[in-house]
């Protein structure tokens, strides 16, 4: 709040002419130390553009945007009139002298706009001799005396005040720090009071946690060290136990949910006009006519405006976008759950975002309207949001976009968006949708959307997955030329939109898509099954899982163990190298949970795409072909031991815990950690324990046969070995596609593989993502995997998958999928046969 003190309000005063009155405004502002002298010229000029007379008597002379740098701290001056002076034929008898470098002097124009709307009280503020009124009615706490007043606070100074009490913390969140644990960060500092500043470690940029926008546009990625910085230490207390508690978030990356992969459809139709290509983001498949969905367009006039008249348009804007976000929320609480809520609880924390608020209001100063103010500034924030590099965060901008059109809505007297239904079913196009578009589809009519543009994290594809409708996103430009009613079948799951499909093929569609359901469902009836072959083989179904708390999940999802235990994570989601204890004790929890369940606990795996900041590793230009892996733990005993130390007083209890270790390159490495683990069992008096190696970089594989007398299994990581093996990033925009496990070359790694354990009675499992789909999953197991190991919810699927086969019938696709020139072919082979089974199970 803008402090007023009495030495800037004159009470009595008299003046001959507006000049002489804006004079003596003036030099209420400089005396006080709030503008130079010289600040006087432009309050004359700015009157000379155009009045500053409001209306019921008051004035509000400011000066003009090239005279802003005289301004050195925010404040407004009142000079008292009674018996007024000739305001441009008006009779001013209030003059209220701003000085606008930015922060509350939008609030002081909202109390200025409710006082022309009360003359009773704008006669006593005319006449009154009590400064104390006036600084009630334009809501500025007293500051009686001129120390006060020097010093009291500037709210909004160029460079943000030191605060006492700093503490360090790393962002725990998988998708960084994204609207959603942002608003809820802004919400616990309101609901305690006080000050509380993130920034990045090391940088000077820092952001008011009250206000989205600064802290988004800070592009906070998982694993950055942020230095938080509060006046209370109670509210930083909070604020740090919040941020590494996830601020909401679920920080199991494993059961994230996630949008599906791009593949190759399961189901494709016969005969098809055309077809266009997406990017996977709810599964499903519909068939339809399609409609167009443009926004209306909203034109924005640069008009000058009163600075009063177009605050309180503002603030009557706001509040009514609010009031729609109360009926959002209320509405996709009911139908679709807390979470998705939480995206327009996010809105109207941005609705509040103070920073948007006092550059909107420096430009109605200006003499700018409401609307076109509004709008540059939210469209400036719009853009920087674009430009960050984190796909997730940068797709926030839709979600600023979304709460700039609500509210430039209702400054153009435009009401609310009314729910889109045409009466008769049918698929959506559109550039892009906002989520409080998504929200707003009826499910009675909606069968799915595609956008032209957009991403699989986006709000609106999470949105898409709650209404659990088929979505595809990122099309392209071509969706805008097809027609409203062209007949259409949305496959959400292959990321393909198929146009005017034969009779034939909309019929096949419907009867795909029962086949689906009915799959899913009988999948999900028979998830407490072993996993096995129909002749009895049994392919154990594991789960990936991070946390201890997350075991029971994937137990009762079906999981018969955990293939993978990430403990990275435990590093990743801390502030500090876990101790120790902190690891033994999550170690042995996972154990108890699974009983005598096998639990592959995998060693830390850090570097490449996991980064752990505060760990001080140096920088590298290729990290995926640097220290990482086995490799750092190498480097750094001081974390390795304390972790084989945990591991290992766990396992002396536990005989389900296996260890295994990552990014083994050669015979040397696995003998050097072996040697390591040796000796700390010795130092224990553990007896031995299962080890296992990771197979993800090609020399492990073709080095199969030598490592596998001196190890107890193989655990294959596809999403690794498939980068290594085609020398392609998965997550490439322009790549990721072709990064598929199903490659012939890949596969052959992890034939040689199993060839190798198979001769000397060792097992090998697969913890990457091509074990989670039903096509991998039958690949791998003719292979000779003999583990699976998978997330949480892909493991009724491939349970459901391989009891659907022989052994027999799954090794001869092992050696067909070998001799195939691509993975495109090895996937074509694979569908042949599912198909071919289920005509012969049918």
């Amino acid at each position: 709040m803008i402090q007023l003190p009495t030495q800037l309000i004159r009470l009595g005063a008299q003046a001959d002419s507006k000049e002489a009155a804006i004079r003596q405004v003036a030099a209420l502002l400089a005396d006080a130390g709030r503008t130079d002298p010289a600040y006087v010229q432009g309050m004359l000029d700015r009157e000379a553009q155009v009045s500053t007379y409001l209306g019921s008597g008051i004035a509000i002379p400011h000066g003009t945007p090239d005279t802003r740098h005289l301004i050195r701290q925010t404040g407004i001056a009142v000079l008292q009139l009674p018996g007024g002076v000739d305001w441009d034929g008006d009779r001013a008898r209030l003059v209220v002298g701003i000085a606008a470098a930015s922060d509350e002097h939008l609030d002081i124009l909202r109390q200025l706009t409710r006082v022309l709307n009360n003359p009773e009280l704008v006669e006593r503020l005319s006449t009154t001799h009590d400064p104390a009124e006036v600084q009630a009615a334009l809501g500025a706490p007293a500051v009686h005396t001129p120390a006060e007043a020097a010093t009291a606070p500037a709210p909004s100074a160029p460079v943000a005040p030191a605060l006492p009490y700093t503490a360090r913390v790393t962002l725990p969140n998988p998708q960084g720090m994204h609207a959603r644990p942002a608003t809820r960060l802004a919400q616990l500092v309101k609901a305690q009071g006080g000050q509380l500043r993130l920034a990045r470690e090391g940088e000077p940029n820092s952001a008011d946690a009250t206000r989205l926008m600064e802290v988004l546009a800070l592009g906070l990625k998982q694993g950055t060290p942020l230095v938080l910085s509060s006046d209370r230490e109670a509210l930083l207390q909070a604020a740090t136990d919040a941020v590494r508690s996830g601020l909401g978030d679920d920080l199991s990356a494993a059961q994230q949910p996630a949008a599906p992969t791009r593949r190759e459809p399961a189901w494709t139709p016969q005969q098809v006009r055309a077809t266009l290509e997406g990017v996977p983001a709810s599964e499903g498949l519909v068939s339809g006519p399609v409609r167009q969905f443009r926004a209306q367009a909203l034109e924005v006039q640069d008009a000058p405006e009163d600075p009063a008249q177009s605050a309180a348009a503002l603030d009557r804007a706001l509040s009514a976008a609010r009031a729609d976000l109360d009926l959002t929320i209320q509405d996709v609480q009911a139908r679709f759950g807390a979470e998705k809520a939480a995206i327009f609880r996010a809105h109207q924390e941005l609705l509040d975002d103070t920073g948007v608020l006092e550059e909107a209001a420096a430009l109605m100063l200006d003499g700018h309207g409401a609307a076109w103010a509004y709008q540059q500034v939210t469209a400036g924030r719009i853009a920087a949001l674009e430009r960050l590099d984190d796909p997730v965060l940068a797709g926030r901008a839709v979600d600023l976009s979304d709460v700039q059109r609500r509210v430039l809505r209702h400054l153009l007297g435009l009401g609310t968006e009314q729910a889109m239904d045409t009466g008769e079913p049918f698929i959506l196009l559109a550039p892009d949708l906002t989520p409080s578009d998504t929200a707003r589809l009826s499910l009675d009519t909606l069968l799915g959307f595609a956008t032209e543009v957009g991403g699989p994290t986006s709000h609106t594809a999470i949105m898409a997955r709650g209404l659990g409708v088929p979505a595809v996103v990122a099309a392209g430009a071509g969706l805008r030329d097809i027609p409203d009613g062209t007949p259409a079948i949305l496959d959400g799951s292959s990321g393909r939109l198929y146009l005017d499909p034969s009779p034939t093929d909309l019929q096949a569609a419907q009867a795909q898509r029962e086949r689906l359901e009915a799959v899913r469902q009988a999948a999900y009836q028979g998830r407490m099954q072993p996993g096995a072959t129909r002749d009895g083989t049994h392919i154990e179904v594991a789960a990936n899982v991070n946390r201890a708390a997350d075991a029971q999940a994937a137990l009762d999802a079906g999981a018969e163990g955990v293939g993978l235990m990430r403990t990275e994570f435990l590093f990743l989601e801390s502030d500090h190298a876990p101790t120790e204890a902190e690891q033994e004790r999550e170690y042995r929890a996972m154990a108890q949970a699974l009983g005598d369940r096998t639990l592959v606990i995998r060693t830390l795996d850090i570097g490449g795409d996991k980064e752990v900041p505060y760990l001080g590793l140096a920088h590298e230009d290729n990290s995926f072909l640097g220290i990482r892996g086995i490799r750092l733990c190498f480097e750094r005993p001081d974390l390795f031991l304390p972790q084989l130390r945990a591991i290992v007083r766990v396992a002396g209890d536990h005989p389900n815990v296996h260890v295994m270790f990552p990014m083994i390159a050669t015979l040397a490495d696995l003998r050097r950690a072996k040697a390591m683990l040796d000796d700390v069992r010795a130092e224990l008096n553990v007896p031995p324990i299962p080890v296992g190696v990771m197979i993800e970089v090609p020399s492990a594989a073709l080095l199969a046969r030598e490592l596998a007398p001196e190890v107890d299994f193989f655990s294959v990581g596809t999403n690794d070995l498939t980068g290594y093996t085609l020398a392609m990033d998965r997550l490439h925009p322009l790549l990721a596609a072709q990064t598929d496990a199903m490659h012939p070359a890949v596969l052959r790694l992890i034939a040689v593989t199993a060839e190798a354990a198979q001769a000397h009675g060792k097992w090998v499992g697969v913890c990457g993502g091509a074990a989670g789909e039903a096509v991998g999953a039958l690949v791998l197991a003719g292979l000779g995997v003999r583990e699976l190991s998978v997330s949480t919810p892909a493991v009724a699927t491939v349970k459901a998958a391989l009891r659907e086969y022989d052994l027999a019938q799954l090794q001869a696709l092992g050696r067909e999928a070998l001799a195939q020139p691509d993975a495109a072919g090895v996937r074509a082979l694979a569908e042949e046969l599912l198909s071919r089974t289920k005509e012969m199970n049918a």
